[in-house]
């Protein structure tokens, strides 16, 4: 603001001198006369400080168009990213129904899509919520799948929802069997997100890498479903029983989607 007050003034004092200047005789101008001694120099700064007055007016209103296109870039690609996040996540959703819709054509069972809207925070428990219930045919002692394998059981049923317990959890239990040896055991949750297959005696040949599948046995979850893998066999000195632990084949971080068996294993 000061240098535009100065700017002003130094060309209202070129204006008066110009005009005082006009006046005057020519012979006023002659060598070494005081007139123009005095004007030139205000002429030249007058000059200088417009044209520097011009150029920040000029970078000015560039930098501020600089600044709203630049706002328009971001917005614009803001709204691109989303656009590209909302189509990854439809690709990602429908490769997950094709997914479970083949799962289904394979079911000889009938079965009821569902969606896991919540999971139970406590680390003692390891349930989820899916958005169907008694309205929809859910029942208490219903299996829980997905293509993967077994997911679990419900365990608590209202009209528009129910509870699932995963089989990763320590109260679950799954009647099931190496698929190569068919030794039977019991699955139960164990740490860390893994299982445990209980109750396999220890004559039975049981290997890392083992396929786990269920036997049909418990009547709630269908034979020859796909529990997990065997990660680790200790065979104790003493007992009868050997201590292995499974990876099962579904991922309950990531789970969104399961089938519940509404119909009965018999």
């Amino acid at each position: 603001m000061v240098m535009i007050v100065g700017v002003i003034v130094l060309i209202a004092v070129n204006i008066i001198a110009l005009s005082l200047s006009g006046r005057r005789d020519p012979s006023y101008y002659g060598p070494g006369g005081v007139g123009l001694s005095l004007i030139a120099p205000i002429q030249k700064i007058v000059t200088r400080s417009i044209g520097f007055a011009k150029d920040i007016w000029t970078h000015y209103f560039f930098l501020v168009m600089a600044a709203q296109q630049n706002d328009i870039y971001k917005k614009n690609l803001s709204q691109a990213r989303e656009k590209d996040n909302h189509y990854k996540e439809l690709e990602l959703s429908n490769t997950r129904l094709r997914n479970l819709l083949n799962f289904q054509k394979t079911m000889t069972k009938q079965v009821l899509a569902a969606e896991v809207i919540g999971k139970d925070p406590s680390p003692w428990f390891k349930t989820v919520i899916i958005d169907k219930g008694s309205y929809d045919g859910v029942e208490n002692g219903m299996a829980v799948v997905i293509p993967e394998g077994i997911a679990g059981q419900v365990t608590a049923a209202s009209p528009r929802y129910a509870k699932v317990l995963l089989i990763i959890d320590h109260h679950s239990a799954v009647d099931a069997l190496v698929q190569k040896t068919r030794a039977r055991g019991i699955i139960k949750g164990g740490t860390e997100g893994q299982c445990v297959l209980k109750y396999v005696l220890r004559k039975h040949d049981v290997a890392v890498g083992d396929r786990v599948v269920s036997s049909g046995l418990d009547g709630v979850f269908p034979k020859g479903l796909a529990v997990g893998k065997v990660a680790s066999v200790v065979r104790p000195s003493s007992g009868i029983f050997q201590e292995i632990r499974v990876t099962p084949f579904v991922d309950f971080e990531t789970i969104e989607e399961v089938f519940v068996v509404l119909s009965s294993n018999n």
